[in-house]
């Protein structure tokens, strides 16, 4: 089966009157770990990996060529991005723009895979206006489908006082294998609308 993802509209990934660029820094690993911070690092660790990689799927986007795996115990990182410091005035937060988050995942077709994302808005104290934290994905590889899916979600509604967002994903193989057998992520993005 190919990628599984929601229609894409016309002009995706280009700059549009209507949605800032991706704020989230270096979300395909061409930087290896660069911009993200690490918060589990289980099993042996991160791991940046070329695109399709063993035992790998092709994603519908030439352009990304790198993608995150993780490794046989949980695997987390984090970027929180600070608004305020991208330019947004506050007042313009405060009308409390739709914000749209996206995620890639998958897993090799040999092993299976945990994966979880949590995204929240936060005030300038760091106190969550709105959380995004869908229930962890169990796939098997021998029953499932591994190949990259996209997770997306648009917050609203959640109040004055946005300032920051934090994005954190992850998870680890269900084999306990050495390596990085664990699940696949890249493509992540958080956008404002602008």
């Amino acid at each position: 089966m190919g990628n599984r993802q929601q229609s894409l509209n016309p002009g995706e990934g280009k700059a549009s009157p209507t949605m800032t660029k991706n704020l989230l820094k270096n979300p395909c690993g061409e930087g290896n770990m660069e911009s993200w911070e690490v918060t589990e690092n289980g099993g042996d660790s991160w791991h940046v990996e070329d695109m399709p990689g063993a035992s790998g799927h092709a994603f519908h986007d030439a352009a990304v060529t790198k993608y995150f795996a993780t490794s046989y115990a949980l695997c987390l990182k984090k970027q929180v991005v600070d608004l305020l410091a991208e330019g947004f005035p506050a007042d313009y937060l405060d009308a409390q723009p739709p914000v749209t988050v996206e995620d890639w995942y998958c897993g090799r077709s040999d092993s299976g895979f945990l994966y979880e994302l949590t995204v929240s808005l936060l005030d300038d104290n760091e106190k969550i206006l709105q959380r995004f934290r869908p229930d962890e994905v169990a796939v098997d590889a021998e029953k499932d489908d591994c190949s990259w899916t996209k997770v997306t979600h648009k917050f609203s509604g959640y109040g004055p006082g946005l300032r920051f967002i934090s994005f954190e994903h992850g998870g680890q193989d269900t084999k306990g294998w050495v390596g990085w057998f664990g699940v696949r992520v890249t493509g992540s993005s958080v956008k404002v609308q602008a």
